[in-house]
């Protein structure tokens, strides 16, 4: 009951976030083809939006150069956990109150944004998740498996389930940022998991997913989008692989079994189309 009445207390302090106090936080390697229409799609519902180059060499930056938006770029490739760090940190400087994360691909479509920030405040201080719950059968099946794999290993990470723990469009609160910059393990895509798993480790924080559209189809499927740089068998396993030897690092594995098993995802649907189980403290 101490653990819901602080959570409480916490939201009712929280400020509320509007558009103009979050930043939109694009990692972007060779994406020349979309990158444009990504960044326009967010300027609509975001006035700050952070590009970060990942050195790319096929005109990305170029393409975005006459936009109201923050570029950095980097020299030499250097993965998806350094562009979320770099663009964390810039966020930081401009001194706004939380990061909206997005693939410069066409994935994630700026359309999300309202939504995302509407749960984040409904769940102050939470990580919030754009799930591809809707239209699921855009989904490849073996993305679908890939992806329900690493919801079970977040989950042991955490001690709380995730819906689409794997999804790259997220709200991170500006203190999960701050952690994210502060040199937890991880790079390229391990990092997106390792963020997640500090983040309820370290400062005991919750993720809360809301339904999006599953884009695949359009986007990987179709012949004028480049293909997925995840890979999912690599980088399932370097995921897995990681999270695994923290736990077994940690100890206390049947405990956080049962934590797991108490804390189901928690969902954010006003619309009801999906089920949402009630927010739970997180045992420490």
């Amino acid at each position: 009951m101490a653990g819901i009445l602080e959570w409480m207390e916490n939201a009712n302090a929280s400020p509320t976030l509007t558009p103009d106090r979050i930043a939109v936080v694009i990692p972007a390697l060779n994406e020349a083809l979309r990158i444009r229409e990504v960044a326009e799609g967010a300027l609509r519902h975001c006035p700050n939006v952070i590009l970060v180059d990942d050195g790319s060499d096929d005109g990305t930056a170029e393409a975005v150069a006459d936009l109201p938006i923050t570029v950095l770029r980097h020299a030499n490739r250097m993965g998806k956990g350094a562009g979320l760090r770099d663009g964390f940190a810039e966020a930081l400087r401009q001194g706004f109150d939380a990061v909206i994360a997005m693939d410069g691909d066409g994935q994630h479509s700026g359309e999300d944004i309202p939504r995302l920030l509407a749960a984040a405040n409904r769940f102050p201080g939470w990580i919030v998740i754009g799930a591809r719950l809707r239209k699921r059968a855009n989904q490849p099946t073996y993305r679908r498996l890939a992806n329900e794999f690493g919801d079970w290993g977040i989950a042991w990470g955490t001690g709380y389930q995730v819906a689409d723990s794997q999804s790259g469009q997220r709200l991170y609160p500006a203190q999960v940022c701050r952690l994210g910059c502060s040199g937890i393990p991880g790079e390229d895509f391990v990092f997106e998991a390792q963020i997640v798993m500090s983040a309820a480790q370290e400062l005991g924080t919750r993720c809360v997913s809301v339904p999006i559209e599953a884009r695949y189809n359009q986007i990987h499927g179709a012949p004028d989008f480049r293909p997925s740089h995840f890979r999912p068998l690599r980088d399932l396993w370097r995921i897995t692989s990681h999270i695994v030897a923290q736990c077994v690092r940690r100890g206390g594995l049947w405990a956080v079994h049962k934590r797991v098993l108490q804390n189901p995802p928690v969902i954010d649907d006003p619309s009801g189309e999906f089920a949402a189980a009630p927010a739970q403290p997180l045992p420490h």
